[in-house]
């Protein structure tokens, strides 16, 4: 430890005027050190917080209008009314409502959806409530669930980026 501490000690001024070294000399090895040392660690945070999608709560209680996009979970417990495209899950609690378009992962529906809904898996459970269109490539209804809309299933493309569906005066798809 005497040594560390006489190491440490050693950068003082007076050696650096007795051989005539510039401080500023110094100075650009440190910063391009530092420079060096903070983007590895930078880069490499990354991708471990995009490999765990966090989930987002709106509680019960409150209401919301706008638009969610992004990589995470949705979990709406109260009232939303916009349009969410996530590549999580999004799951509508009992008790909730929401009123937009729907593009996420595996959607669960236990409260109340108008709107239409794209993803790959679809659940609506006894207590959802569907008004709108659904395209997914598997869906499970729940007895006592209830439902109006179109549906469509087990395509194979979910069609995730394209659920809506324009329907004419007679319910064909156009």
């Amino acid at each position: 430890m005497a040594l560390w501490k006489e190491i440490a000690a050693a950068p003082a001024a007076a050696p650096a005027a007795a051989t005539n070294i510039k401080p500023a000399a110094e100075a650009p090895p440190r910063a391009s050190f530092d420079r060096v040392a903070v983007e590895p660690a930078a880069t490499s945070a990354r991708p471990a917080v995009r490999a765990e999608m966090k989930e987002s709560l709106i509680a019960s209680g409150l209401s919301i209008e706008g638009k969610i996009s992004g990589t995470g979970h949705v979990r709406i417990a109260g009232q939303f009314k916009g349009d969410v495209n996530v590549e999580g899950n999004l799951s509508i609690e009992p008790g909730a409502k929401h009123q937009g378009e729907i593009h996420a992962g595996t959607v669960t529906v236990s409260g109340e959806l108008t709107g239409n809904i794209g993803a790959r898996h679809i659940d609506v459970t006894s207590t959802g409530v569907v008004v709108g269109d659904v395209k997914a490539e598997t869906i499970t209804v729940a007895s006592g669930s209830r439902m109006r809309g179109h549906v469509e299933f087990g395509w194979g493309d979910s069609g995730a980026a394209s659920a809506r569906n324009d329907h004419k005066a007679n319910g064909l798809v156009s």
